[in-house]
């Protein structure tokens, strides 16, 4: 959510007529130009932007080194329905800009890791003068707190033994980008009736205790200067329906299932048809899950085959947060945070793995990719980036605010809606080098058992959990127990162990079978496609989770 906005005065703003030093012109070419200078908001953003940057200096301060405005113009939609009732429907439509001031320079400047900056509402109309009038107003409160901010980091640094370990910022060249701008396509009646009608199969279902039926649109459409001399305008569109039910079994314990289609655009959803159909396997399953055995008391470490859907959940959130560079905390000599800051140049997956960041991808086996983009919320330009090579770290994903070893920016500083810039994967596709079929990969499995003389797992879906911590739990949603002889057995009430950066650095047998490309539009939009993957030794206990009492009395009788 975007923090509470505020506006401030400019009492003690002051006129200087000493200006930054001139950007040269970027090259651009002239359907572009034209574009850029017929576009009222970056017209707008440019002249006020001029103005702030000859003028903006209080009295035996520093002028700003850097600054950038980024508008944000947001659209979103969402209908759910239950029991064949539309119980909601919403439409949101809000600009926002935010605006970045540094103080100091590349080198040491006023920025925190977690990101600085000032918010504003925007006036929804082009209306220049308004605009304007946001943009000096967040400029001058974001100027003052990088003030203080620059004041008191200098304190600060002065406490430490060792400088810091990378610059604060890199400069980037000017570009112009002027794509079109994305509107919000959806045919809101169908959807409605599609929603309401999967979710009246709800009432066929006395198990089911909650469940809802949604469809959802997001748009959002950026305009970026700043006094590098960038000018962008792009926007991304993501769209998703879902399926969400959850009930007991008789023990108390609480099960659900929650899946559903995204896309680029509303065209990419799944049909009318599909929406029914899975709605229905959704609801069978749910009551599969129910009648299903406890998983067995013992510890089990052994082999489990993840589906794609599965690895791409372990990809998502044991590998790729890892590789999206962070600022250290000041006063370290890290690289970066997380489990990788000293793994460059060590492996972090089997030798027969290769990562890569390619946001240039546009599609995948006909599906547009959601993670797909040219230049980045920076204005940076893009290009694929080999993250890992047969098992090898090589780089990490780096926006403007580099770290050690990483000068310069390659492309992946994203901003979520509100918020500042920070390092975010795009495509990541994982490739292996085994090329095994479906097929082979369960064979493999089977053959483990055979090998060991007992039963072992096959995991279809992950659920993510937040611990209090704030860590990331991965918890099985459909694991099923596997004989030596290939029959499957849905378990429920499973937990894993050990399932870590060890086991992605040397706990993988094997990876083939379909790709699966998962999609997420927020914080930013992303994609991940990744095989299946075998892992040698997992351990697989029973779940400590509480089990709540039944509800007293049946839901109405709704038949007919």
């Amino acid at each position: 959510m975007l923090r509470e906005l505020k506006t401030a005065g400019l009492a003690g703003l002051m006129i200087c007529g000493a200006a930054m030093a001139q950007v040269p012109t970027p090259m651009v070419d002239s359907a572009t130009k034209v574009s850029a200078d017929n576009d009222p908001l970056l017209v707008a953003m440019k002249e006020e932007l001029a103005r702030e940057k000859s003028l903006l200096v209080l009295p035996g301060m520093q002028r700003p080194y850097f600054i950038a405005y980024r508008l944000e113009d947001i659209e979103s939609y969402q209908a759910v329905a239950n029991f064949g009732a539309l119980t909601s429907e919403s439409t949101n439509r809000q600009r926002v800009v935010r605006v970045e001031v540094r103080i100091g320079d590349y080198t040491s400047d006023s920025s925190s890791a977690k990101g600085d900056g000032s918010l504003a509402l925007a006036p929804q109309e082009n209306d220049a003068a308004a605009l304007k009038y946001a943009l000096w107003t967040a400029t001058d409160e974001a100027y003052k707190a990088a003030l203080r901010a620059y004041s008191a980091k200098q304190a600060a640094l002065k406490s430490f033994q060792s400088d810091p370990t990378a610059n604060d910022f890199t400069p980037a060249k000017a570009v112009v980008k002027i794509e079109p701008l994305v509107a919000l396509e959806l045919d809101k009646e169908d959807w409605k009736k599609r929603i309401v009608e999967a979710s009246g199969l709800f009432l066929t279902a006395p198990e089911v205790q909650f469940s809802s039926a949604n469809v959802n649109a997001f748009v959002l459409n950026r305009y970026t200067v700043d006094t590098d001399g960038t000018e962008l305008r792009h926007g991304y569109a993501g769209y998703s329906d879902t399926i969400a039910v959850s009930g007991q079994a008789e023990d108390g314990m609480q099960l659900s299932r929650n899946n559903g289609s995204s896309a680029t655009t509303a065209a990419g959803l799944e049909s009318a048809a599909a929406l029914h159909k899975r709605t229905i396997d959704d609801l069978k399953s749910l009551d599969e899950l129910r009648h299903a055995p406890v998983v067995g008391a013992e510890d089990y470490h052994g082999p489990v085959l993840f589906s794609g859907d599965a690895a791409a959940d372990v990809i998502n959130n044991l590998f790729v947060p890892n590789v999206e560079a962070d600022r250290p905390d000041m006063g370290t000599t890290a690289r970066t945070q997380g489990a990788y800051q000293s793994s460059l140049h060590t492996p972090v997956l089997p030798q027969f793995l290769t990562v890569v960041d390619d946001p240039t991808m546009k599609t995948f086996e006909g599906k547009d990719l959601m993670g797909s983009y040219a230049v980045d919320d920076e204005g940076v330009p893009v290009a694929p980036v080999t993250v890992v090579d047969h098992g090898k770290l090589l780089n990490f994903l780096i926006g403007r605010e580099p770290v050690k070893d990483f000068p310069e920016s390659n492309g992946h500083g994203r901003a979520a809606p509100g918020q500042p810039a920070h390092s975010k994967a795009g495509v990541i596709v994982v490739k292996s080098s085994q090329d095994l079929t479906a097929a082979q990969m369960r064979a493999k499995l089977l053959a483990l058992g055979k090998q060991q003389g007992r039963d072992v797992y096959e995991v279809e879906t992950l659920g993510v959990e937040t611990t209090q911590q704030g860590g990331v739990v991965l918890v099985p949603r459909l694991l099923y127990r596997v004989k030596p002889d290939g029959a499957r057995t849905l378990v429920r009430g499973a937990a894993f162990d050990e399932l870590d950066q060890r086991s992605l650095r040397s706990g993988i047998l094997a990876a083939g079978g379909k790709d699966y490309v998962a999609q997420t539009i927020s914080p930013v939009p992303q994609t991940t496609i990744v095989p299946e993957l075998l892992f040698a030794d997992i351990a697989v206990k029973r779940a400590t989770e509480k089990q709540d009492k039944l509800p007293y009395y049946a839901p109405p009788d709704n038949r007919h």
